[in-house]
C-alpha cells in the first residue's frame, strides 16, 4: 500500500537543490552590488568605499530571523541563523541516510543463530533453527512436556540435522511428532535456544476459561524513528511482548507485511536482498520476547514482493518467494491442496482458512479480474461449505488485504477492487449458519495501518436471516506509521444501489503506530453458542472491545441477531 520508496531521493534532491539556492542567493547581493559600482566582486577587497551594503540593510517588517529559522530563506544579516538552518537540514538528511543503509549496510546479519516455533497441531510441533556457524553440527533437537502438564517431564530426542548449507539460509525446520492435544511442552536447541508451545486442542473443544490468539500485520524496523535507538529495534515488539503473559495466547496470525523490502529503499532484487530483510527481523532485540512462548504463522503480502504486487510469478517474485518459503511457509499449517500457498487447518473451536491474496491475481483493471484464482476460490468455497466436527463454532477467513471496500485510499489494490469475485464468497459466508447451524464466520485481515470492524449483513428481505452477518477485524500495523489523513468512510446505501453488499462500519481507530488484536473464543452460558470476544490494543493500551455470538442454531427461519455492541 505505501509507496514509499521514492521519499529518499526526493528528499536528496531537495537539500541539493536548497544548498544550491542557499549559496546562489548569498552571491547576488554581492555581485548587483558590484555591478551598481561597476566593478567585478573581487575588486571591492581594492575599495576605499566604506558604505553599508544594501544587502546588509533590514527592514523592522522583514522579520528575517523567522523567514530563516523557520522558512529556511537565507538572509546574509544573520549568518548565524543561516549556519544554524543549513546544519538542521544536514542532521535531517544524516537521520534518513541513517534510515536507509545503517540496517543493510552495517547490519546484514549472517550470523544471525535463532528458533522459533510455527504451526502446533494436536499431535505435532513445527520449529525452525537457524545456525549458519559449522561448528555447531550436528545440531539436535529436544523437547519434554511442562510441569504443569502432569506427564512424564523427561527430555526426549525429536530429530538431528548434520548439514545445513546456503540454500536454505541456514535453516532446517523440524516437526516433532506423537504429542499429546492440548498439553504445554519445551523445547531445546543443542545452539542453546529454548521455547514453549502448547499443542493444539481436538477439534471442537475449547481449553479451559477460552481459547485466545492475536492477529496484526506490517513490520518496519526502527520506526517510529529514533537515531538513539538500535538500528534494528521493532518498537512495536516492545508493545506485545508486555502482553504476552496476560492474554496466554495460543499463536500468532500475522497478516502479511513482515519485511518491507521497497520502503524506504529499495536496495535490489536479488535473492539475498530478500533473505537479509528477513533476518534482520528475526535480529532484532525484541523478537525473542514475541517469540519463546508464541509460534507465528503467516500470510504474504505485497511488501514481501514488491508495493501492490498483481504480476503473478514475474520477477521479482522467484527471489521474494525462497525467504518467504524458507522462514514462513516452512513453519504454516499443511496447504489446502498440494503445492498450494494457501493454508486451512482447526484449532479447537475455530477452522481456519489463510488466503494467498498476491499469486494468483491479475489485475484490478483487467477483464474478470480475481484475487485467488479459480483454483483458490474453488477451495475457499468448499471449506466455507464443509461440514466441522460438532464444538467447532467459527469458521475464520484470513486475508492480507481488507475484505470491505470502505478504505477509500488505493482501494483498488483491496478487495474493493474485486468486488464481484468478494460477492460470491461473501454470499458463500451467509450460506454457512444456514447449512452449519450455529457457526460464525469472520475475516481477519490487515495492511491498511489502522484498524478498522465492519459487518456484512445480508440483503434486506433476502434469503438469510440477518444473524448470518458476517464480521471483519482488520488490524495493522503492528510496528509501523499510521496513516495522517483519514481513509475509510462507509457510503450510506452503497451496496442496495450495486447489489454488491453493505459494508457497515462497526469501529474505526486509524491513529496509532503499534495495533495489534486478541481474539478470545468462548461458550455463552449454556453452550447452546458459541461467543468472540475482540479486544484491540493501541501502542500499549487496550483501547476498545466488541463481542459477537454465533447464529443460534436455524432451520432456515429467523434467529436473533448475532451482534452485542
Amino acid at each position: 500500500m505505501i509507496p514509499g520508496h521514492q521519499i529518499p531521493p526526493l528528499v536528496y534532491t531537495a537539500v541539493i537543490v536548497y544548498i544550491t539556492s542557499f549559496i546562489a542567493v548569498a552571491k547576488k547581493p554581492a555581485i548587483e552590488d558590484a555591478q551598481a559600482n561597476g566593478s567585478h566582486p573581487a575588486d571591492r577587497t581594492r575599495s576605499k568605499d566604506k558604505r553599508p551594503q544594501p544587502s546588509m540593510v533590514r527592514s523592522e517588517g522583514d522579520w528575517p530571523m523567522v523567514k530563516t529559522l523557520i522558512l529556511g530563506i537565507p538572509s546574509l544579516g544573520l549568518m548565524l541563523c543561516n549556519i544554524i538552518t543549513v546544519l538542521f537540514n544536514f542532521v535531517l538528511v544524516l537521520g534518513v541516510l541513517d534510515v536507509v543503509y545503517t540496517g543493510p549496510l552495517l547490519y546484514p546479519s549472517h550470523d544471525l543463530s535463532f528458533a522459533r516455533a510455527g504451526h502446533i497441531s494436536e499431535t505435532t510441533a513445527k520449529i525452525l533453527v537457524r545456525e549458519p556457524d559449522p561448528t555447531q553440527l550436528p545440531i539436535f533437537l529436544s523437547y519434554r512436556p511442562t510441569p504443569q502438564s502432569g506427564l512424564d517431564e523427561s527430555w526426549k530426542a525429536a530429530g538431528t540435522v548434520y548439514a545445513i548449507s546456503n540454500s536454505t539460509d541456514y535453516t532446517h525446520t523440524f516437526t516433532i511428532r506423537r504429542l499429546h492435544p492440548s498439553t504445554p511442552y519445551q523445547y531445546a536447541v543443542s545452539t542453546n535456544h529454548t521455547g514453549f508451545f502448547t499443542t493444539a486442542g481436538r477439534s471442537g473443544s475449547t481449553p479451559a476459561g477460552k481459547f485466545t490468539f492475536l492477529t496484526s500485520s506490517c513490520i518496519k524496523p526502527r520506526f517510529p524513528y529514533n537515531p538513539l535507538s538500535p538500528a534494528l529495534s521493532i518498537p512495536g515488539l516492545h508493545h506485545l511482548a508486555a502482553w504476552l503473559p496476560r492474554l496466554n495466547a495460543q499463536f500468532m496470525l500475522f497478516l502479511g507485511d513482515f519485511i518491507y523490502i521497497d520502503v524506504p529503499h529499495r536496495h535490489g532484487y536479488d535473492l539475498e536482498t530478500y533473505r537479509s530483510e528477513y533476518r534482520r527481523v528475526y535480529a532484532s532485540p525484541e523478537w525473542p520476547a514475541v517469540s519463546k512462548n508464541l509460534p507465528w504463522l503467516h500470510v504474504i503480502d505485497d511488501h514481501e514482493i514488491a508495493n501492490d504486487w498483481d504480476r503473478g510469478l514475474a520477477a521479482p517474485y522467484p527471489s521474494a518467494l525462497d525467504p518467504w518459503d524458507i522462514y514462513h511457509a516452512s513453519l504454516n499449517p499443511p496447504p489446502a491442496s498440494p503445492n498450494a500457498s494457501y493454508f486451512t487447518f482447526t484449532n479447537g473451536p475455530a477452522s481456519f482458512f489463510m488466503l494467498d491474496t498476491r499469486r494468483h491475481r491479475t489485475p484490478s483493471t483487467s477483464p474478470n479480474a480475481t484475487m485467488l484464482g479459480s483454483t483458490q476460490l474453488s477451495s475457499l468455497l468448499t471449506f466455507l461449505r464443509r461440514n466441522e466436527p460438532a464444538g467447532v463454532n467459527w469458521k475464520f477467513v484470513v486475508s492480507s488485504v481488507p475484505f470491505t471496500r470502505n478504505w477509500r485510499l488505493n482501494a483498488q489494490d483491496t478487495w474493493a477492487g474485486y468486488l464481484h469475485e468478494r460477492h460470491q464468497i461473501l454470499e458463500a459466508m451467509w450460506d454457512v449458519p444456514v447449512h452449519n447451524s450455529g457457526i460464525g464466520v469472520v475475516i481477519l485481515s490487515g495492511d491498511r495501518h489502522e484498524f478498522a470492524a465492519t459487518a456484512f449483513p445480508p440483503p434486506k428481505n433476502g434469503k438469510w436471516p440477518q444473524s448470518a452477518m458476517v464480521h471483519e477485524f482488520s488490524t495493522s500495523p503492528l510496528s509501523m506509521f499510521y496513516l495522517p489523513i483519514r481513509s475509510y468512510w462507509e457510503v450510506e446505501g452503497e451496496g442496495e444501489r450495486d447489489g454488491l453488499g453493505e459494508d457497515v462500519c462497526v469501529k474505526y481507530i486509524p491513529d496509532g503506530n503499534s495495533k495489534f488484536g486478541a481474539i478470545e473464543l468462548d461458550g455463552v452460558k449454556g453452550g447452546e453458542q458459541g461467543l468472540l470476544r475482540f479486544r484491540l490494543f493501541v501502542d500499549g493500551v487496550e483501547v476498545w472491545e466488541y463481542v459477537i455470538t454465533t447464529p443460534q442454531m436455524i432451520g432456515g427461519g429467523g434467529g436473533r441477531d448475532a451482534v452485542w455492541g
